[in-house]
């Protein structure tokens, strides 16, 4: 990507606002419009700080809080990249199910697995008021309707509900769903150009119903773990709605702070 390529804002009268941080939303918005895509490397830094009229540093300063965002990713050697949605990434920043540690062998780190996913259901429907809410549309409004069945080890362990914006994915099929050669958020990515940046979750304990004790070959009745995310791309707009149940019994959620 040639730096005359792309539309950059010149920053004048930043205001009470830190450079760096117009710097950063004007990356963003570049990102956003599509003329960087996913996947594509970023022009050269120094041309990048010219073309604002900043201070390298500045600019770098911009750069590092988006790689920790994972909206960008810096190659060693290569440059800096548009993030793409893939099976690593999904792994580290959006999948927290681990095999949980076995205390005979507490020395021994559990190997993470990516997940087998089975559709299990896929319709158009009308947003229930939790869909609504979570994706701030309006109640009864068409929404494509997920339900997947994640496997570890062989052993049904997640089930996941999605509800999606059916005026956000149009041309959205069953077919194209489950032929998606990468994560489903990798597909909201290449076919819809919809980037999920991030995730808001609530957890919560519950019980499994007949539904999910015939879909997790679990007992009915039998405590299991509630996830609900939201998921966010540019500007903080709801992309996904998700409600995912749990079996732990043998698995552990996991979150990672720093």
């Amino acid at each position: 990507m040639k730096i005359d390529e792309l539309q950059f804002t010149v920053l004048t009268q930043p205001g009470a606002a830190p450079l760096y941080r117009l710097v950063k939303r004007a990356l963003l918005r570049v990102i956003e419009s599509g003329q960087c895509r996913p996947g594509l490397a970023l022009p050269n830094e120094a041309d990048i700080a010219t073309a604002f009229g900043v201070s390298i540093g500045t600019l770098r300063r911009a750069v590092d809080e988006l790689v920790h965002e994972h909206v960008l990713v810096r190659r060693q050697g290569r440059g800096t990249y548009v993030a793409l949605h893939n099976s690593d990434r999904f792994m580290f920043q959006f999948f927290h199910v681990e095999p949980r540690p076995d205390p005979r062998y507490a020395d021994v780190v559990p190997k993470r697995e990516y997940p087998m996913v089975e559709c299990v259901a896929f319709e158009r429907e009308r947003a229930s008021e939790a869909d609504a809410t979570a994706l701030r549309i309006q109640p009864g409004e068409p929404v494509f309707r997920i339900d997947n069945r994640l496997s570890l080890g062989g052993r049904a362990v997640v089930h996941d509900r999605i509800s999606v914006a059916a005026q956000m994915f149009k041309g959205l099929t069953e077919k194209r769903l489950l032929d998606r050669p990468s994560t489903i958020y990798n597909l909201y990515q290449t076919d819809f150009g919809i980037t999920v940046l991030r995730a808001q979750e609530r957890t919560r304990a519950c019980v499994a119903d007949a539904t999910m004790s015939r879909l997790l070959g679990v007992a009915n009745g039998m405590p299991v773990l509630e996830v609900h995310r939201l998921a966010l791309t540019f500007g903080e707009k709801p992309v996904e709605f998700r409600v995912s149940t749990v079996n732990t019994l043998h698995h552990d959620y996991v979150s990672v702070l720093s």
